[in-house]
């Protein structure tokens, strides 16, 4: 069985978490319920990839963990890995050592849109990270959900 590969890309600060983070869980649990097996790569660069994690965490309590892993994608290896193992289901650093420091989180994203099925992403503003992400992703053909104006209905056609 191969998994449905799903990345998250957003901004660092948010004002509004609350709604976004029962949306991000709606939008999850459609997806688990609608995939057999759905792997969700998410970061831990700021307050989206915290929502999306929480979010993530209560679907697992209600599904399951084991049908929707959550995988912490690091752009480099950190100090305290071993409290970021309890937390997730894994822990990877796909390009570790290859890129420099500052270089290293755009090339970590690229490495989770060339390995995902659908990007889901929060974007508001026309720069930064989470914008780069959304083009890189839609450049590649990979599909984009961005949850501040998409539908999910529309991706699971």
């Amino acid at each position: 069985m191969f998994p449905y590969r799903v990345s998250f890309f957003g901004h660092r600060t948010l004002y509004s978490i609350r709604d976004l983070e029962d949306k991000v869980e709606d939008i999850t649990l459609t997806l688990v319920r609608n995939r057999q097996f759905v792997e969700f790569y998410v970061g831990r660069n700021g307050d989206f990839d915290i929502v999306v994690a929480s979010a993530i965490k209560r679907v697992q309590h209600r599904v399951g963990k084991e049908i929707c892993p959550i995988i912490l994608t690091l752009p480099y290896v950190v100090k305290d890995i071993e409290y970021y193992q309890k937390f997730y289901d894994d822990v990877i650093v796909p390009v570790e050592g290859k890129h420099h420091f500052k270089a290293a989180i755009a090339k970590r994203n690229e490495w989770m849109i060339d390995n995902s099925d659908l990007v889901i992403t929060y974007v508001q503003n026309e720069s930064g990270g989470a914008y780069k992400a959304m083009k890189y992703a839609q450049s590649k053909g990979v599909k984009v959900l961005n949850i501040e104006n998409d539908r999910l209905n529309m991706i699971l056609k």
